[in-house]
C-alpha cells in the first residue's frame, strides 16, 4: 500500500475532464496584502527615487547602507567571482553559457526588405531595446542560470545596456550570481531587491537609469510590481509555479520518472507534476518509486506537499489520448518517455519545451541543453513562447512608396477612408495623385 498521497486518475472515468480541470487551475490574483504594499513601494520609489530604495533594502534587507553607491557592485568584484570558483564550477558555468549562446545566436531577427515594380520598397527594421533590467532572486533562492538565460540572450540580441538587480538579505551575496554576471557581460549590479528594485528599474532613479523591458524570476511581491508597471515599460511574462507533464507508454526506468516529478515537486508546495501513462502497471511502480526514494529527498517535504496537493498519476487508454490531454494542459515543461518518442512531436501542439526520449531530462534544459528555460506556465502555451533573443528585440516597419505607387495606392486608400467616414486621411492620400 502507497504511503505518499497522490491522486490516482483514470481518463476512461466520465467525470476525468472536469477533475483534470480543477487540478489545473491555480488561482494567480493577487493577495490583498501584497496588493498594498506593492502599490505603496511603487508610489514611494516613483516619487523620491533612490531615497526610497535605500530606505526599503535597509528595512527589508537588513543592509546598513546610506546612498545607493554603496548598493552597486562594481565589475571587480563580479571578475573576483568568477575567479574564487572552484574549477569544476568554473567550468560548468561557462560550458553552460556556451551552450546557451550557441542556441540563441540562431534565433537572431534580421531586418529585410523588397521592392515592388514601381519603384515602392517595404521592409522590416529590427533593432535591440537599448536598455533592460534582470531581476534575479537572491539570499537562499539564488540561480546563476537564470542570470545565463535571461543575459545571454539580451546580449545576442544587442542590447545596449544590462542592468542586474539582485537581493542581498544580510549582506548575503552568491557567487555563482555573480560570477555568471561577469561571464554573460551585465553591466551593472544593484544590491537590491523586490518590488522596488521593480520600481528602480521601470521608474528610473537617480542612480538607476530607465529600464525599456524587465525581465528575470521573483516572488510574490516582484511578479505583482512588474504587472503593475506593464505598459511603462514591457516585462517578460507574469509566471506561474513550475510544472512538468512525462508521457509514458512503460517503456522506461520508473525511478527515473519518479524523480523528474519531484525535480518539478521540489521547486514549491504549488509546484504541479502529472504522469500520463498506457501501463497501469507501470504506474503502479512510479507509484512504489515516489515511497521509496522520497525519505532520501533533503526538500521532501516540500515535494510531498505539492504532490499531493496538485500532482497526479493518470492511466490513459493511449498515447493518442495522452497527447490529447497534453495539448489540454499546455504544460510549462513536456517529457515524451517514450520507446519512439520522435514519432509523437508532431502531436503536441502546446508545450513550453518537449524533452524528447528517455534521456532528454528536464533538469538538462534548466541548466545546460541550451534552450531558454524561461517558459510559459498556466496553460499560457497555448499563445505564447519561451523566451528567446526575439524578446530583446523589436521591429519597425518601413514604408517608401514611390510616386508612381503613390498613384495606385492613394485611390485605393481614399474609398476606404471614406469608407470609414475620415475625410482627412482621403484627402492626405488624394493630394498626393497627379490631376
Amino acid at each position: 500500500m502507497s504511503q505518499t498521497p497522490i491522486r490516482r486518475l483514470d481518463a476512461r472515468a466520465p467525470e476525468f475532464m472536469s477533475t483534470l480541470d480543477a487540478l489545473l487551475a491555480f488561482a494567480s490574483e493577487a493577495d490583498e496584502r501584497i496588493d498594498a504594499a506593492v502599490s505603496e513601494i511603487l508610489r514611494a520609489v516613483r516619487s523620491t527615487g533612490d531615497v526610497a530604495v535605500v530606505e526599503y533594502t535597509r528595512r527589508f534587507d537588513g543592509l546598513d547602507v546610506a546612498s545607493m553607491a554603496q548598493l552597486e557592485l562594481p565589475q571587480a568584484e563580479l571578475h573576483s567571482a568568477l575567479d574564487s570558483l572552484p574549477l569544476v564550477q568554473r567550468e560548468a558555468l561557462m560550458v553552460a553559457a556556451e551552450r546557451v549562446r550557441a542556441y540563441h545566436e540562431r534565433q537572431k531577427l534580421e531586418s529585410w526588405e523588397f521592392a515592388e515594380a514601381d519603384g515602392t520598397r517595404l521592409g522590416q527594421k529590427v533593432t535591440a531595446l537599448d536598455r533592460v533590467g534582470l531581476y534575479v532572486p537572491g539570499g537562499r533562492a539564488s540561480y546563476p542560470s537564470s542570470v545565463l538565460m535571461n543575459a545571454i540572450p539580451a546580449k545576442v540580441a544587442g542590447v545596449g545596456e544590462l542592468i542586474m538587480v539582485v537581493p542581498t538579505p544580510g549582506g548575503e551575496k552568491n557567487a555563482l550570481v555573480l560570477a555568471a554576471a561577469a561571464i554573460t557581460g551585465v553591466d551593472r549590479v544593484f544590491t537590491i531587491g523586490g518590488a522596488q528594485a521593480v520600481g528602480a528599474l521601470a521608474y528610473g532613479t537617480q542612480t538607476i537609469p530607465q529600464v525599456d523591458k524587465i525581465v528575470g524570476p521573483g516572488n510574490a511581491y516582484v511578479a505583482e510590481a512588474k504587472r503593475r508597471v506593464f505598459g511603462t515599460v514591457g516585462i517578460d511574462m507574469v509566471a506561474g509555479p513550475s510544472e512538468v507533464l512525462i508521457i509514458s507508454d512503460g517503456s522506461g526506468h520508473a525511478e527515473w520518472v519518479a524523480m523528474d516529478m519531484f525535480a518539478q515537486a521540489e521547486h514549491d508546495e504549488l509546484a504541479q507534476s502529472i504522469l500520463l501513462c498506457t501501463d497501469a502497471g507501470f504506474i503502479d511502480a512510479v507509484h512504489a518509486a515516489i515511497d521509496r526514494l522520497l525519505p532520501t529527498m533533503p526538500r521532501r517535504e516540500t515535494i510531498a506537499k505539492s504532490l499531493a496537493n496538485r500532482g497526479a498519476l493518470i492511466h490513459v487508454d493511449s498515447l493518442e489520448q495522452a497527447c490529447t490531454i497534453a495539448n489540454r494542459i499546455a504544460p510549462e515543461h513536456l517529457e515524451l518517455a517514450l520507446e519512439d518518442a520522435e514519432a509523437w512531436i508532431d502531436h503536441i501542439r502546446h508545450a513550453g519545451a518537449i524533452f524528447v526520449g528517455h534521456w532528454a531530462v528536464e533538469a538538462l534544459g534548466d541548466y545546460c541543453a541550451g534552450p531558454n528555460h524561461v517558459l510559459p506556465t498556466m496553460r499560457s502555451a497555448r499563445f505564447s513562447s519561451p523566451l528567446g533573443t526575439y524578446d530583446f528585440q523589436k521591429r519597425t516597419s518601413i514604408i517608401n512608396i514611390s510616386q508612381a505607387g503613390a498613384q495606385h495606392l492613394g485611390k485605393v486608400a481614399s474609398i476606404l477612408a471614406h469608407g470609414e467616414g475620415l475625410q482627412a486621411h482621403a484627402r492626405s492620400a488624394e493630394m498626393r495623385l497627379k490631376d
